[in-house]
């Protein structure tokens, strides 16, 4: 089997779901590109991928993947994951403006193209492990600006039954410890609740809300400083009960160094930046011949959640999947990543990443198509 073409069609959405009053700031931008990729090959199997867009990077990742990759895959077997994913890997070497997630994202087509040549799911593919996974409801600062902010979210996750739930905030220990505190009475004690501070914080504000923390049994602090901050994450984790969990933004080639520092209690991986499924596996695989946990992070993105299910579904060292804003859930017939009765995300039973995409909104919401390479 060889891939024979690569077909890249940009979709846009209105970023006006993303605000609570739905009017996108003027600093914002007003809508947000992710290119959908199809990889072709020559037996009729068509591997899917996609980027994520939030930040505007959508169309700078749409085309890179036509001008940097094209002949990365073309004429290539699509089954030879290991060999693409070394050559792309070396060949990122010396692409210093782009990030790893590129290379992610072309492996996940080809994972995608393998299962559906086995005609099974990836999970079954690699080793099923569990059939579903529990997941997390996260808030992102946008939805927790205030007290009743911060109630309406504790409802909405418990209304829908998550298995626990996440609030992302940023702001000064004296405004937020107020709102952990706040979210631990709504949910009650034993649920699962955790902080995601995403780097913002110096040591000894972190250090604060760690002490917060504690008292208040959260399951884990999420990046409470920058990930490149070894030392202070290492008296971080050896000061705080709550455990450390952090490595989000490391590549996979970093995290030895936050084992031998013993800078983590828990390490964080996805399909999107540890190097797409064939990442996964090497980063699951140091994880537990060391003894960590890796909790799977978000996407943001759902074909690339997709994939996190699916590896997520082969392991045990992940308690949780995690669910972001619902607009993130677009273009899917059956809404396959939303939570279910049981609290769970549940692996779908298709082949390859198993994604039914409904192609009549892709169609209403591309406003770009790439095909072939310009050179």
């Amino acid at each position: 089997m060889r891939i024979t073409e690569i077909e890249t069609r940009l979709i846009r959405l209105g970023a006006e779901a993303w605000f609570p009053d739905g009017i996108v700031p003027k600093s914002s931008i007003p809508y947000w590109e992710f290119p959908l990729v199809t990889v072709h090959t020559d037996e009729g199997f068509e591997g899917y991928t996609m980027g994520y867009a939030p930040l505007g990077q959508g169309k700078a990742n749409f085309h890179s993947i036509h001008d940097v990759f094209y002949y990365d895959l073309v004429g290539k077997n699509p089954l030879d994951t290991q060999a693409i994913w070394q050559t792309i890997r070396f060949k990122n070497r010396h692409l210093y403006i782009l990030s790893e997630a590129f290379h992610a994202e072309l492996d996940i087509a080809l994972w995608d193209i393998k299962g559906k040549k086995a005609n099974m799911p990836i999970a079954a593919l690699l080793g099923k492990m569990r059939d579903k996974v529990p997941l997390y409801m996260t808030s992102p600062p946008v939805q927790l600006q205030d007290v009743e902010a911060v109630k309406n979210q504790g409802k909405l996750c418990i209304s829908r039954k998550y298995a626990g739930w996440k609030l992302q905030l940023t702001g000064s220990p004296d405004v937020e410890i107020p709102k952990l505190q706040l979210a631990r009475e709504i949910v009650g004690k034993g649920f699962p609740l955790m902080l995601d501070c995403s780097g913002v914080y110096s040591y000894l504000n972190a250090l604060k809300i760690g002490r917060a923390l504690d008292e208040l049994e959260y399951e884990w602090f999420e990046e409470p400083i920058p990930d490149k901050d070894i030392e202070h994450l290492k008296k971080l984790t050896n000061n705080l009960k709550t455990p450390i969990l952090a490595a989000e933004t490391a590549s996979l080639f970093d995290l030895p160094q936050y084992v031998i520092n013993g800078a983590v209690d828990i390490l964080r991986g996805d399909t999107h930046l540890k190097g797409g499924i064939t990442g996964m596996i090497k980063t699951l695989g140091f994880c537990e011949i060391h003894g960590y946990e890796l909790e799977i992070h978000t996407a943001a993105s759902p074909i690339l959640d997709l994939a996190n299910l699916q590896i997520g579904c082969t392991t045990h060292l992940s308690k949780f999947l995690e669910a972001h804003h619902p607009m993130f859930r677009f273009g899917l017939i059956g809404d396959p990543l939303d939570v279910k009765e049981d609290g769970c995300q549940h692996l779908p039973s298709g082949p390859g990443l198993g994604a039914n995409i409904d192609w009549d909104w892709m169609d209403n919401h591309t406003v770009d198509k790439l095909k072939g390479c310009t050179y």
